[in-house]
């Protein structure tokens, strides 16, 4: 069995019969299986028209549940799995005249915790009381939802049970599963099997479900186990290995697009609990030696770093970051939990954070995540500058600043007062008296969201603890670089006038190359320690975030702000015209928080200082930095030593999110040549990794003008 390491090689830990096992997995036999039945189709249930949507979606998770495929694969040791195909495009699986109905729930993290220690029977006592406190009012309906919604998760956990019961191989998995998840799970295995079946569940009905903190759910099992000698550490690795090869099951190894691992399923690691005390554990480690054995990257995985981390930690984590793959990821959890009590989180909630799936920090479990992209470049190209209009002008850099400003915010309100538009009857005085309109049913996902049966509301309709709707500011390294050159250009060194400069860039420096390069090499941008340029980045974030800040006075969510592109510069390109700092019109530029390729020339620490000049307390809900190394500035124990000192450096100056990963262009251009033999060579995408030859060829190429930096 080969997996691709980028640097170095790949150990082995696990045995025969579980490699075999993850071979097939990363191979495309479980997801090319999926495919063979897409959905279940209800057109021969009687009078399906004319049912609500509420009722429709109830019968579908019913076919669901007692038709979809029963797949027990050979040798595994978890049971259950998500087998219609229309589950991997965001869709609930079930399909009335050739159709799909319903779109699907992704970007949050569901209440493993409640399942595990409390199991879904007290879910269900929950949703008996509230429909108790509900007779016979609008909400009683999604209450009985939510009773179907736990039978038809019963009716799928007896099929499973009956196809294991009288297999002898699967006694181990029958045993584990008899119980759970409807108990509490009693140990390692039971808690394992538990979060899987869950997962499984959610997932079958066409759901995209993070994961959360992995380690910090299955420790305290684990430790136990291991005290009483019911479970050996190798034993307890092979099993949980089994729940990443699992997680497998949707690759089919084509061409699409941004990739075929971005389900969101990603797991966080480390830090600490809601009372402070470090959470780290034996199964932070067994995550970590499985990511590093199997490299498996459908699971990108954030480890949560603190000033008080211990160096054991960082040194094992840097070791797996330097395989390449980009699968390892860290947060600055000091600075994130500061953050979202600044925000208004109590302090247990902000401590128990994690992610929506993808990078967003959200408090799992509690939390309606969504996000709105939107491109500043074009914010100050096409609003402020007026498409390059020649008859502009600004007496100072200062007017040319507050007018961009005030364009963000005229467009940022626009989002903010058009998703209140979409989201709510008001029926009274807004911000006091919202009331939601009517979402599309999802109910399975409400289930394992606090909240939901609580207030008799559905996960788009209200009932999580915390609504986030986050705007998200994208090219703000191209817009800090566009105005940079504007003040060095035409108000610092007046080296053209500012008519004349929008004349040139209406004609994408048609006939001015000389000046284009003086733009594009004569100064310092984003990524290279330039206070100048990066003053000019941290005033855009400071005034963005009090933008989104003051957006609570007139909406019923919070809505935090975040800085992201999630490769949507690709999108954004045609849109794009030339820039003051040198890029022709229609150039792919900065992903993320990230310098725009080619303008960072001091290497990968003056990339993080710039990045960390800003005050990233005030994006609440997240900003990534992407930084991609050559394999050969990590080499031997001086580079595990660099991925540390990068690490420690990230956290010390106030970093908030920072993905590395370590990739070869040469590398990454002969699997574009040969993609038969670089089958599971992974790279980092955005928020998620990705198979490199399931991207298409235009992202691709922006991975690889991406990548490379030395120290």
């Amino acid at each position: 069995m080969k997996f691709f390491a980028v640097n170095g090689t790949r150990p082995i830990r696990l045995s025969e019969e579980t490699r075999k096992f993850a071979f097939e997995s990363l191979n495309h036999k479980y997801g090319k299986d999926t495919w063979n039945t897409p959905a279940v189709s209800m057109d021969d249930y009687d009078n399906f028209e004319s049912l609500t949507p509420l009722q429709k979606y109830d019968a579908m998770i019913a076919k669901i549940s007692s038709t979809a495929p029963i797949r027990i694969c050979e040798g595994e040791k978890i049971s259950g799995a998500a087998t219609l195909g229309i589950a991997i495009r965001h869709t609930i699986p079930a399909t009335f005249n050739g159709d799909t109905l319903y779109s699907s729930i992704s970007h949050l993290t569901i209440d493993f915790e409640t399942v595990l220690k409390k199991g879904v029977n007290f879910i269900q006592k929950q949703a008996e009381e509230a429909l108790k406190k509900y007779k016979g009012t609008e909400k009683e309906m999604f209450i009985q939802s939510c009773l179907h919604c736990i039978g038809c998760i019963r009716t799928w956990h007896n099929r499973y049970l009956q196809q294991l019961e009288n297999k002898s191989q699967y006694k181990a998995n029958y045993e584990n599963l008899k119980n759970v998840p409807f108990e509490p799970a009693k140990n390692f295995y039971e808690a394992v099997q538990s979060i899987w079946f869950t997962f499984a569940f959610v997932r079958l009905c066409g759901n995209w479900p993070g994961i959360g903190r992995i380690d910090w759910l299955l420790g305290d099992y684990l430790e136990k186990d291991l005290a009483d000698g019911t479970l050996t550490l190798d034993e307890a690795r092979e099993i949980l290995a089994h729940f990443f090869i699992k997680g497998c099951e949707w690759i089919r190894g084509e061409e699409c697009g941004s990739g075929d691992a971005q389900h969101y399923q990603n797991i966080v690691l480390g830090g600490i609990d809601e009372d402070g005390k470090d959470t780290t554990n034996q199964v932070t480690y067994l995550v970590l030696d499985i990511l590093e054995e199997l490299g498996i990257s459908d699971f990108p995985t954030t480890v949560r770093i603190n000033k008080n981390t211990d160096n054991k930690l960082l040194k094992r984590v840097a070791e797996v970051i330097r395989l390449g793959g980009g699968v390892i990821a860290v947060y600055n959890e000091d600075l994130i939990i500061e953050s979202l009590v600044e925000y208004g989180y109590g302090l247990k909630d902000a401590r128990k954070f994690a992610n929506d799936g993808c990078w967003e920090v959200q408090i799992p479990g509690k939390t309606f995540f969504m996000y709105i992209p939107f491109d500043s470049l074009q914010i100050l190209q096409g609003e402020t500058l007026a498409n390059y209009n020649n008859d502009i002008s600004f007496t100072d850099f200062k007017a040319l600043y507050d007018k961009f400003i005030r364009d963000l915010k005229s467009t940022v309100e626009n989002l903010i007062t058009t998703r209140n538009t979409n989201s709510f009857i008001c029926t009274g005085v807004p911000t006091r008296d919202w009331n939601w309109k009517p979402n599309i049913p999802c109910t399975v996902v409400s289930l394992f969201e606090q909240g939901c049966i609580e207030k008799g509301a559905s996960y788009l309709e209200g009932g999580p603890i915390y609504n986030i709707f986050s705007p998200h500011i994208g090219g703000l390294p191209d817009t800090a670089n566009s105005l940079y050159a504007i003040k060095k250009l035409v108000f610092d060194e007046q080296k053209v006038s500012f008519s004349e400069l929008m004349n040139i860039l209406k004609n994408n420096w048609e006939g001015y190359e000389q000046l284009r390069q003086y733009a594009l090499n004569k100064y310092a941008y984003f990524g290279n320690d330039n206070d100048e340029v990066d003053m000019i980045a941290k005033n855009i974030i400071n005034d963005f975030s009090d933008i989104c800040d003051n957006a609570s006075s007139y909406s019923a969510y919070n809505t935090p702000a975040g800085i992201s592109t999630f490769g949507r510069q690709l999108e954004w390109s045609p849109h794009r015209m030339a820039t003051p700092y040198g890029k022709k019109a229609h150039d792919i530029l900065s992903g993320n928080f990230s310098p725009t390729p080619g303008t960072d020339k001091e290497g990968a620490t003056a990339i993080i200082k710039s990045y960390c000049k800003a005050d990233l307390k005030r994006t609440v809900s997240g900003a990534a930095l992407d930084i991609k190394l050559l394999p050969s500035a990590v080499n031997g124990e001086n580079g595990i030593e660099a991925i540390i000192s990068l690490i420690t450096g990230f956290v010390a100056l106030g970093g908030h999110f920072m993905q590395l990963d370590i990739a070869d262009a040469e590398l990454l251009k002969e699997a574009q040549l040969h993609p038969e033999n670089y089958q599971n060579l992974s790279v980092r995408v955005s928020g998620w990794n990705a198979r490199f030859v399931t991207l298409n060829k235009e992202w691709q190429d922006m991975i690889i003008a991406q990548t490379g930096n030395e120290f």
